[in-house]
This record gives structure tokens, C-alpha cells and sequence, in this order.
């Protein structure tokens, strides 16, 4: 059987290192991997099979991570099959082809069967190489993104909330605390923190769960209709009344109701709100009778609600009645290790929704939005990222399809960060480049000096020279 004649090269591990990334060799030309077996061996553990018999069954078994496949080992179209069989089996299996045929379409239809990378023999080994090691790496980084994406939205059982840093996750202790109880919440943070997605989240793991849920934003309505929307009112209660109709307060019954951007409420309105919610009683505009009301409040502001009760603004009874337990939302910029998993969500979900391949951002537009100061927060960030969607053409969004703006004060943060008004140590910090050159080039080689000089464009001396002198192993 083909799997008697399989031959294992597992290389042994220095203490401390992880496990290296398991290569299967699917080919029949020994010369071919003689050539191609020392060059894999420092970076794989590399698995030779003569035979695409039962492959699909044997690479998950064997926990294969890539595949470099002959197409010509299978007469006619058999490679390809193959090819479609590992991509079905597995679509985070890194695939490699190659084959003998000058014919054109078959690379076009070797990438169409599933094969990342497609080469034509005889092959270049260091190509296959390189290419092999940024699949495997970009591969990695993807699962990664996706693992912490899906930690993010599944751990604190909020999946409006994206996002795992510090900040987050006491947010989210905050929420379940308070959620179970009936107390009044407000809900405080920058415009486009995501108030109302806090408050949804309240909801959600509350015992009024399944009862109504009413939304209403104090800054959108006129003053002279406020009033209205909130109490309700009776025909003929003002000119233009001509129904009677509940107020949100009263629709609101037996469930709960936000109040976004209460700060904005006139201190005759602050009035009728603080009797409301003393009498649980609310009573229409020109109505004589009183209903009596069972809601839940939760009220959200970016204002400082403190300086405006000391400027008599904001009642200050009002106040204590709504603030009993506060929540605070941390700003985009204090979330640090969360920008990642919020482009990686919305160009997930505005992909999607304009019917556009998957994108991704490279490591320079990554790092210069981590960067930024997102004053509009995740608001400001989620319509850029749909604008770059549908603007950017490809795959890939790079650091020039950016805003011209958040560029600068990349740079900007950068070269403060590199030479800070304070002046810098000119030594200590070319010291502190080459350790992190250094210790990046060996990480990336898992610790093979020979393939880190070759990664840093410098000779195999000097890079012994530079790990003894900074103790670099």
C-alpha cells in the first residue's frame, strides 16, 4: 500500500521551540525531492507520499497543515480532482501544485481546483519554498484573526459587541452584573463608543427580555415634539392631534426604555420624566386620567452630566434617579488589541452585504489605523472600513488607499515615538533596532541562523557575530 512507502522526515525540535508546520510531498520523482528535501527540512516537518490514493483521509489524519502536489502523478484530470477533494476537505489546507504541461490552462484550472500557488516543472525550489512559507504564514495569521474573533463575540455572550481587550472585557462584567436586576442604568461614553449596543446587551440577558423594547433619541426630535413622543397625547391636545395615541413611556409597559442622549431634555420635560418615574404613573398631553406604568429606564449620554447639574442644566433629582448604576464605555483608542478584530468583523460584514470578495488590510494599513486616534470611535472606523470596501479594488486594502489625514498622524506618532521632543540615545536605539531585526528574522526562521542572515540580506558571519554579541540563541 501507498502508505507503507511513505517516508517521515520530523526533524529534532530544540528544547523551547514550537512545533514545526507538517509539509506533505505528494510526488514520484525522487530527484525532484532530493532537491527539494533541504530546503523544506529547516523550516517543516516534511511527509513524502508516492500516491494520491486516499490522500484527503490520510492528510487529516496525519494533522498535514500544506500539500505540494504533483498534478502529473494522476493521468488526465485525476491531480486536479484531488485538488478540489483537499480544498472541500479542508479550506484552511495551504495547497500547492505543480506539473509538467506547458499548457495554460491548466494552472488556470489548477488555482480554480483549489491550489494556492501553481508551478510548472521543472520547478524553482526556493520559489516553491518562499511561496509555501508566506502561504503558511498569511494562513496562520488568518485562523488567528478569526480564532480571537470568535473568542471576542463569543465569550462575554454579547454578539453586537466586538472586542477582548481590558476595557472590553469589564464592560461586559458590568453588563451581567446590573442585567439581571431592575435598577435604572446610564450608560456614559464618546459618541460612537456604542451605547445603544450596551443597552441592547442589558436587555438581552434581562427577565424583561421578551417584552417590548423602546428606542428613543432625545437629540433627534424637535423640542415642540418631544413631549409628545414621550407621554403621548389625546385628540385635539394640540393643533394637529387629531387621534389619540401612547407616548413611548406607556408603550414601553412591562418592558424597557432607552433614552439616548437624555442631557438633551429641557428642564420642564426633566420635570414631567422625574414624576414619572417616582408615581410610576403617566398621564397623556391633554388627558385627565393616569396609567400606571411598569418600565425599565436606561439612559445613555455623552455629556458630563455632573457639570451640568452644578450649572442647573440637568436636575439634579434626576440625576441620582437615573445614575444608579453608571456604565462606562472606553474609547476606541483605550481598546488597545481590539482595532484587529473590529476591520476584521466589518469587512467580514460589508463584503458580504454589497456582494464583494473577501478583503483584507496588509500590515502597514493595519498598523497606522491601530495607530489612530478615532475620534468618532467605532462608529468613525466601521464607515471608513465600508467606504475602503467599496472603493478599493482587489483583495487587498494597503496603507495609500488610507484617508490622506490619518496617514500624517501616522507618520506623525511614529516619528514621535522614534525621536521624541526629549532627544534619544542615538546608540541605545540603533542597539534596540538590531535586537528586534534580529530576534523578528530568527522568529520568522524558527532560530535558523543561515535562513535569518539570508531574510536580512547579510552574510552568515555576521549574523553569528551580532546573536553572540547580543545574546541571541
Amino acid at each position: 500500500m501507498a502508505s507503507r512507502r511513505s517516508a517521515v522526515h520530523r526533524p529534532s525540535l530544540p528544547s523551547g521551540h514550537f512545533a514545526l508546520p507538517i509539509v506533505c510531498v505528494v510526488a514520484n520523482d525522487k530527484q525532484f525531492f532530493a532537491d527539494l528535501f533541504p530546503e523544506l527540512i529547516p523550516w517543516f516537518q516534511v511527509v513524502l507520499r508516492h500516491s494520491c490514493r486516499d490522500l484527503a483521509r490520510w492528510t487529516r489524519e496525519a494533522a498535514v497543515q500544506a500539500v505540494i502536489l504533483d498534478l502529473d502523478l494522476d493521468p488526465g484530470s485525476g491531480g486536479l480532482a484531488v485538488l478540489n477533494e483537499l480544498r472541500k476537505l479542508n479550506p484552511e489546507f495551504v495547497l500547492l501544485s505543480f506539473s509538467a504541461s506547458k499548457e495554460p490552462w491548466m494552472q488556470r484550472q489548477a488555482l480554480q481546483a483549489g491550489s494556492d500557488a501553481h508551478f510548472r516543472s521543472p520547478v524553482d525550489i526556493r520559489d516553491l519554498r518562499l511561496s509555501l512559507a508566506e502561504l503558511l504564514r498569511a494562513r496562520g495569521a488568518e485562523i488567528s484573526r478569526q480564532n480571537l474573533l470568535r473568542q471576542a463575540q463569543g465569550s462575554s455572550r454579547f454578539q453586537d459587541f466586538i472586542g477582548y481587550s481590558e476595557p472590553m472585557r469589564a464592560v461586559y462584567a458590568a453588563i451581567e452584573q446590573v442585567a439581571g436586576s431592575g435598577v435604572n442604568v446610564l450608560i456614559r461614553g464618546e459618541s460612537g463608543t456604542g451605547k445603544e449596543l450596551a443597552a441592547r446587551a442589558i436587555v438581552a440577558l434581562s427577565r424583561r427580555a421578551h417584552q417590548p423594547y423602546i428606542r428613543l433619541n432625545c437629540a433627534a426630535l424637535p423640542h415642540d415634539l418631544i413631549e409628545s413622543e414621550l407621554f403621548g397625547s389625546e385628540r385635539g391636545a394640540f393643533t394637529g392631534a387629531t387621534e389619540s395615541r401612547p407616548g413611548q413611556i406607556e408603550l414601553s409597559d412591562q418592558g424597557t426604555l432607552f433614552l439616548d442622549e437624555i442631557a438633551t431634555l429641557t428642564l420642564p420635560l426633566q420635570t414631567k420624566l422625574l414624576r414619572v418615574l417616582e408615581d410610576h404613573m403617566v398621564q397623556r398631553l391633554g388627558g385627565r386620567t393616569q396609567r400606571k406604568i411598569d418600565f425599565r429606564l436606561i439612559c445613555a449620554t455623552h455629556e458630563n452630566l455632573e457639570e451640568m447639574v452644578r450649572t442647573g442644566r440637568f436636575r439634579e433629582d434626576l440625576y441620582y434617579r437615573i445614575h444608579v448604576v453608571p456604565i462606562q464605555l472606553p474609547a476606541l483608542r483605550e481598546r488597545h488589541g481590539d482595532i484587529p478584530l473590529l476591520c476584521t468583523h466589518f469587512l467580514h460584514t460589508h463584503c458580504i452585504a454589497n456582494n464583494i470578495p473577501p478583503k483584507h488590510f496588509d500590515d502597514m494599513a493595519l498598523s497606522a489605523l491601530e495607530q489612530h486616534a478615532w475620534p468618532g470611535n467605532v462608529r468613525e472606523l466601521e464607515n471608513l472600513i465600508q467606504r475602503l470596501v467599496i472603493t478599493v479594488g482587489g483583495d487587498e486594502i494597503q496603507s495609500t488607499h488610507l484617508p490622506s489625514q490619518l496617514l500624517v498622524n501616522h507618520l506623525a506618532a511614529s516619528e514621535a515615538v522614534l525621536l521624541p521632543d526629549s532627544g534619544t540615545d542615538f546608540d541605545a536605539a540603533v542597539r534596540q533596532m538590531e535586537i528586534a531585526l534580529l530576534t523578528a528574522a530568527l522568529r520568522r526562521t524558527h532560530g535558523n541562523k543561515a535562513a535569518a542572515a539570508r531574510l536580512l540580506q547579510i552574510d552568515g558571519q555576521r549574523i553569528k557575530y551580532l546573536c553572540r554579541k547580543y545574546a541571541l540563541h
